[in-house]
């Protein structure tokens, strides 16, 4: 499921989404947290993102695995391998990250929606949510940076 789409291997077209999807909700989250009186024409949006950074996330670490998989198969050893794994944990990482970013977020919505059915929550838990939102938003924008750079490097050198 995760090896190819038209002979192209998966993971070189899922990073895209994951390239434009991530950096979206990191900043729609941040901007959610400090310009509190566009929430109502933010919230759709960071709820949507919150929900598919995450999973394209996912997908390119599956794909990754196979990628990866596949190219032992074929005999890739050495440097290039080594550079390979180092791309590997920062996308481990950067998963790791967004996941706990996409769910703090939509605490986040359902804390600060007003809505009737959600309880009264104590005072302390909009800024708690925000402060983790900003910090997560912050290390997804680096692991981000740092998984693409890695992969574009490994893929293309210093050649460009």
């Amino acid at each position: 499921m995760f090896e190819q789409i038209l002979g192209l291997p998966v993971h070189v077209l899922v990073v895209h989404a994951v390239v434009v999807f991530v950096p979206l909700l990191a900043l729609l989250a941040v901007a959610y947290v400090v310009l509190p009186r566009f929430r109502s024409r933010l919230d759709w949006a960071l709820g949507i993102f919150a929900v598919v950074a995450p999973v394209s996330a996912f997908f390119a670490v599956e794909s990754g695995e196979a990628f990866t998989d596949a190219l032992v198969a074929r005999g890739f050893q050495g440097q290039i391998l080594d550079k390979i794994f180092d791309h590997s944990r920062y996308g481990d990482i950067l998963f790791r990250i967004v996941v706990p970013l996409g769910i703090v977020a939509l605490l986040l919505l359902v804390a600060t929606s007003g809505h009737r059915r959600v309880p009264k929550l104590p005072a302390l838990v909009t800024p708690v949510l925000s402060v983790a939102v900003v910090g997560l938003a912050v290390a997804a924008l680096i692991y981000v940076y740092l998984t693409g750079h890695s992969g574009a490097e490994t893929v293309w050198g210093t050649t460009l």
